[in-house]
């Protein structure tokens, strides 16, 4: 079962289709040599390959490390990942993009052109049961008030605020905020609605806009950015003009 939703793929990978290329024959050689290692199950090889953390959809946690990942192996590499892969011809069904890697059929998998896996887009039932489970988690919780979302989406602290992001269905997102002394059981200080979602280029910068009268609430994440800037920040702007701007740091995603 492919995800519905892998932001990170949407972000990074965004009109890869579009420049998609024929797979170079020293490329195809270690290609070939990974779907060898899938066949024949070689769980070591295929983890020497990842780079860890390993990033899956969130609230699934991150695959920490080689002995992690082999130990959650069968659950990423389902029969159907692993016959996808095992039935691929490097020539045909392998295609290089640019600067964002080598993907299989439409993004199933990517590898860079190192030959290390960068992303895998593909959830298998088990997957999407633990998720299932951490969001049911996640709702337990946080305040009934807002424990009403579909898909949480992050969690920021800034110098001053903790904010949660959620998806609460039909590309509608909520902004929940509070002090940083306070938890998310508590009754959130500021909730909005309706929020929007922007990308911002194709390099997988983007950010959630929210608005409340004549404020607006930016929640900007930067995945390519300058050396030692923050991995997220919080902008608020009133009457369009801006009276807030704090680094914030990814608690979750």
């Amino acid at each position: 079962m492919k995800i519905s939703k892998l932001l990170l793929t949407i972000l990074i990978f965004s009109s890869s289709f579009l420049n998609a290329q024929d797979l170079k024959p020293e490329y195809q050689k270690f290609i070939s040599k990974f779907i060898l290692e899938v066949k024949s199950n070689d769980k070591e090889a295929i983890a020497n390959r990842v780079k860890f953390p390993f990033k899956r959809e969130y609230p699934i946690p991150p695959v920490k490390d080689k002995a992690d990942f082999i130990k959650r192996y069968n659950q990423i590499f389902d029969k159907v990942l692993i016959e996808k892969i095992v039935k691929s011809n490097p020539a045909k069904d392998w295609s290089e993009v640019g600067w964002r890697g080598i993907m299989l059929n439409q993004g199933d998998l990517w590898i860079d052109t190192d030959g290390r896996i960068i992303s895998i887009n593909h959830q298998s039932e088990e997957e999407l049961k633990l998720k299932n489970s951490k969001i049911s988690e996640q709702k337990k919780n946080v305040n009934p008030s807002i424990s009403n979302f579909k898909v949480p989406v992050a969690i920021l602290e800034t110098s001053k605020f903790r904010i949660r992001i959620d998806d609460l269905g039909n590309d509608n997102y909520r902004y929940a905020s509070w002090s940083l002394n306070q938890k998310m059981t508590d009754k959130p200080d500021l909730v909005i609605e309706k929020g929007t979602f922007h990308a911002d280029g194709t390099g997988g910068n983007h950010h959630y806009e929210f608005k409340k009268g004549n404020f607006r609430y930016e929640c900007h994440f930067i995945v390519l950015g300058e050396k030692g800037s923050a991995p997220a920040m919080l902008i608020v702007y009133q009457s369009e003009k801006e009276i807030l701007s704090q680094d914030a740091k990814i608690v979750s995603r």
